[in-house]
């Protein structure tokens, strides 16, 4: 059973879900009418606090753990954790900007 889990390198198959993806969320954006594309993507932008998530591990596992861990995988967890926070209240803050668009003058 081992020689048909080695049949395909690893790299290739992350390859091939990564075009994959490309073409299928090319197709999906291209798709929306225009109305609705920017509170789409806006509040899509959401979706980026799985990637909070990892750096918060990324950043403090190693620190709970009593160990020091590399040092780079910290800076780099801090610095995806900074992109990550501007991605999501960015995405809110144009929801909500959008939003009041559509509200009637006072």
């Amino acid at each position: 059973m081992d020689h048909v889990m080695q049949a395909v390198d690893p790299f290739v198959f992350r390859l091939s879900i990564f075009v994959l993806a490309v073409f299928v969320g090319y197709y999906v954006v291209w798709s929306v009418t225009p109305a609705l594309h920017t509170p789409l993507m806006s509040v899509t932008n959401a979706i980026s606090s799985v990637i909070v998530v990892g750096a918060l591990l990324a950043v403090g596992v190693a620190l709970a753990g009593n160990d020091d861990g590399p040092l780079w995988s910290r800076i780099f967890g801090f610095i995806a954790l900074i992109f990550a926070s501007v991605n999501i209240f960015g995405g809110f803050l144009v929801t909500q900007r959008m939003l009041a668009m559509y509200q009637k003058k006072k």
